[in-house]
This record gives C-alpha cells, structure tokens and sequence, in this order.
C-alpha cells in the first residue's frame, strides 16, 4: 500500500470516527425534553411563597383567636372575683333591707311623749333595743346617712319637698322625714327630705 493509500484510510476512519461522535452526540441530546428550564422551577416557588402566605395568615388568625380567647377567659374569671367579692361585701343587704321598716317603726314609737312611769319604762326598754339594733347594723358596715344641715346630694336623698327658708342657705336639706342608710359604699335607701331652694 503507497503512502497514500494509508493516508486516505486513515482520513476515512477519522471521518467515520467524527461521524459516529456526532450521532451520539446528537442522539443524547434528541432523548432529552425540550423544556424550558427556568419556568418549571418559577412555577414552583411562587406556588410556595402563595403557601406560605396563606399558611402565616392562618397562624396569625389563630394566634389572633387565641389571644381572644385568653383575654374573654381573663374577663370573665375577673367578673366572677368580683361577684364574689361584692356577694361578700353586701351579704347583709336583704336582711337590713327587711329591718329598715321595723326600725323606723321603733322610732316612731319611741317618738310617743312620756306622760307616766310606766310610759318612761317602756319607752327606756324601746330605746335599749333601738340601740342594740343599730350596733348590730353597725358591725355589719350600716350608716344613717347624715342629712339635716347638709347640701342636697341626689345620690344619698331624695327631695319629696322644697320651701323657701331664709335661716338656711340655698340647696340645703332642711328637715328629714324619712332615716337613709348606706351599706359599706353602696345606699340602701336614700334619706327622704325636704330641701331649701
């Protein structure tokens, strides 16, 4: 074989080589599916960061209802100290509110003039009860709310009659027909009043 013979040969197999490469090559690169490489994945993450934003706002609902839901459980656990408390406080309203009537009763009699010993004796014994009741209503936290000489207040008395006295200054309680009593801070019943215009 000439030299040229072999050279041609060997050109041909380096052809048939490169030819063979190519169509592997080529072959790889058909297997592959043509996508596009940036959208998928684009996709993607915004489906996840749309997740998590719906995923957060649940939480911060939840975190809202539960932090709701402590505040009312505070409320109400609070409310119900104070039920106690105040149940406590005025335990003795409603028997003080039935005594108020017998005890302006007592004083009405005890109002009766004396006119023999025997009148005087009892009358002494009405006012030793009369005491002995007040003291009792007293441990209990029961006032009589002062009213004659004192400025009208709406919230301890009640104005049932208004004169014009010139001995007493203007808005100034002038006579008591009926006793008020406050219990602790709270009225029982208000002082029922005559008031100076």
């Amino acid at each position: 074989m000439t030299e040229e013979q072999k050279n041609t040969k060997q050109e041909d197999v380096i052809e048939t080589d490169a030819v063979d490469q190519t169509e592997v090559i080529f072959d790889e690169v058909s297997e592959e599916p043509a996508q596009p490489e940036t959208e998928a994945p684009q996709d993607e993450l915004t489906a996840a960061q749309e997740k998590i934003s719906e995923l957060e706002a649940k939480i911060d609902e939840m975190d809202n209802r539960y932090l709701r839901l402590q505040a009312d459980f505070d409320n109400s656990r609070r409310r119900a100290r104070l039920d106690i408390e105040a149940a406590h406080k005025y335990r003795a309203q409603n028997l003080v509110t039935d005594l108020l009537p017998a005890l302006d009763n007592l004083e009405r009699a005890m109002s009766v003039e004396a006119d023999n010993d025997q009148t005087k004796t009892l009358l002494q014994g009405m006012q030793m009860i009369h005491n002995g009741l007040l003291e009792s209503l007293k441990k209990e936290g029961v006032e009589v709310i002062e009213a004659v000489g004192k400025e009208f207040d709406p919230h301890i008395h009640q104005a049932v009659m208004q004169v014009e006295d010139p001995g007493f200054e203007s808005n100034i309680v002038v006579e008591e027909f009926q006793k008020g009593y406050m219990l602790k801070d709270r009225v029982i019943r208000p002082s029922m009043v005559k008031v100076n215009q």
